[in-house]
């Protein structure tokens, strides 16, 4: 038998499972909304990894926390809707920990903890910093009391094996060159971190790709991932009907967990057409384990339709999810739904390289490297999805080349070779992927002169399509000035218009007004 806490929920008495996330727990009571926008909005999870901020809450009298990354605790007080910020909130956490080292590195996803491994294995004193609950990053992502995924457990027992020192729920904020090294300065629960290193890594994985439609601020319309990340970290799903849809490979995967959960997934709707699934089938046919991979997930809702060349036009509903319109271009039609989940690929996390700036690479949105993974920074390197998005294999073994090369262990030996065919072939596949799923022009025009491209400060597509640029999208409408700082309207703002991110500056992430002294 399950653990349960016993908390409130906007004054309301509850019990939830222990160890499980509050957004979790806020879905298991049938509370959608978290929080009500700044034009009066009701609000619920859209990405429930972090980034979208959208499911903010008051915990014990804090404001503005996130419901995703926050653990229920016995006697717990959560109040959703408010859109004020009491005195509480503006709090100072005691407590500054310094730690020097050989090697940072920033995230524990695959490509981290890889990396992480080899540098500590070759004996730099290495840190890791993380801002999830647990390492495993999105693709491995799980409760800290419970068993890691099997396919992450080798590398994550590695891990703890290897004397480097994790710091989970930190947030990076702010990287600086500093005394011939390099400063990181991170939000932990226990206040804040300053990290010394002569050498860092960056991990920092990727997030969802989201485009905005009429009606997809509704509660219940959240990212693919978002409903997968949502379901590990204990939302009880099932009983749900979802619509899933966008486009790429993630879109299997996700409809498989929804439908193990007793999801009722009413169909999978891929933008990409026929053809150019057919395309990217033939090169799948060199890789045969991935070709098997996604005929096992295929095989979990087997009797769900899958339907390429359609995508979502339109949610609909009152106050919540109840319906989407589907479209091939040439005909919609309503599927009724409580939860779409919706998201167009994957948008490499590149703040913190561009804050130092590393070199970026020309029309990638993503880091250039160079054969040992070193950035055009000397010391600073990069690994996984900040180099592009390419799966976790690559992930791996870019991370495993990181680590060795910021211990200054990484010679042209038959293992360095090796390394490098892994990252080749799947950086190949990678572009066969980008090639097929590209998204289609028309979801550039789904969006209405009403509809809200920027969530976090309610900004219409009518208050954006003067502007010549995302500085002026700022200094007009304030869009991508809001908590999660442009990393969900910032790549739907270039695929609307062709803009550019603008620059980033520090603090990185928002952090409390106390480590932001702190830091400096």
């Amino acid at each position: 038998m399950r653990e349960s806490v016993s908390l409130t929920i906007d004054g309301r008495a509850s019990s939830t499972d222990a160890g499980i996330t509050v957004a979790a727990a806020l879905e298991n009571a049938g509370v959608r909304a978290c929080r009500t926008s700044v034009s009066g909005e009701p609000r619920g999870a859209l990405c429930a990894m972090g980034i979208c901020f959208e499911c903010r809450v008051t915990i014990d009298g804090a404001a503005h926390r996130r419901a995703c990354m926050e653990l229920v605790r016995e006697g717990m007080r959560v109040e959703t809707g408010g859109a004020g910020f009491p005195v509480s909130s503006f709090r100072f956490q005691e407590g500054t920990e310094t730690l020097a080292c050989d090697v940072a590195v920033v995230g524990a996803g695959p490509a981290g903890v890889a990396a992480a491994c080899r540098a500590a294995e070759a004996g730099a004193r290495t840190v890791v910093l993380d801002e999830g609950l647990a390492p495993g990053g999105q693709i491995h992502r799980h409760l800290p009391a419970a068993a890691p995924p099997e396919a992450a457990r080798p590398w994550l027992e590695r891990l703890a094996r290897s004397g480097a020192i994790v710091r989970a729920g930190a947030s990076v904020f702010d990287a600086v060159a500093y005394d011939g090294g390099w400063r990181l300065s991170a939000e932990t629960p226990g206040g804040s971190c300053r990290i010394r290193a002569r050498c860092i890594i960056l991990a920092t994985g990727a997030r969802e790709h989201f485009l905005p439609f009429p009606g997809w601020t509704l509660p219940g319309v959240m990212g693919a991932g978002g409903a997968q990340a949502l379901a590990k970290t204990g939302g009880a799903l099932g009983g749900r009907t979802a619509v899933v849809a966008g486009s790429g490979p993630l879109l299997l995967p996700v409809a498989a967990t929804l439908a193990k959960m007793g999801v009722d997934v009413a169909i999978v709707a891929e933008q990409a057409g026929l053809a150019s699934l057919a395309r990217f089938t033939a090169v799948l046919a060199g890789f045969p384990g991935k070709l098997l991979e996604a005929a096992r997930y295929r095989s979990r809702f087997f009797d769900t339709p899958y339907r390429a060349g359609t995508w979502v036009a339109e949610a609909r509903g009152n106050g919540r999810l109840e319906s989407v319109i589907l479209t091939d271009g040439a005909q919609r039609f309503e599927v009724p739904c409580d939860l779409a989940a919706i998201g167009y690929g994957l948008v490499p996390n590149t703040e913190l390289a561009r804050l130092l700036g590393c070199a970026m690479r020309a029309g990638a949105g993503a880091v250039w490297v160079d054969e040992r993974q070193q950035t055009s920074l000397p010391g600073v390197f990069s690994a996984g999805e900040p180099c592009g998005i390419a799966g976790v294999d690559v992930a791996i073994a870019e991370g495993q080349a990181a680590g060795l090369a910021a211990a200054g262990r990484l010679d042209e030996t038959a293992e360095w070779r090796g390394l490098a065919v892994v990252r080749a072939r799947g950086r190949r596949l990678a572009a066969a992927m980008d090639r097929a799923f590209e998204p289609r022009p028309e979801l550039a025009r789904l969006a209405r002169p009403d509809t809200i491209v920027c969530r976090c400060e309610d900004a219409r597509l009518a208050s954006l399509s003067s502007c010549a640029s995302a500085r002026e999208g700022k200094l007009t409408s304030r869009a991508g000035m809001g908590p999660c700082q442009g990393r969900v309207c910032g790549p739907a703002l270039a695929f609307l218009f062709g803009w550019d991110s603008d620059t980033v500056r520090p603090p990185a992430r928002p952090a409390l007004v106390g480590n932001l002294v702190a830091s400096e």
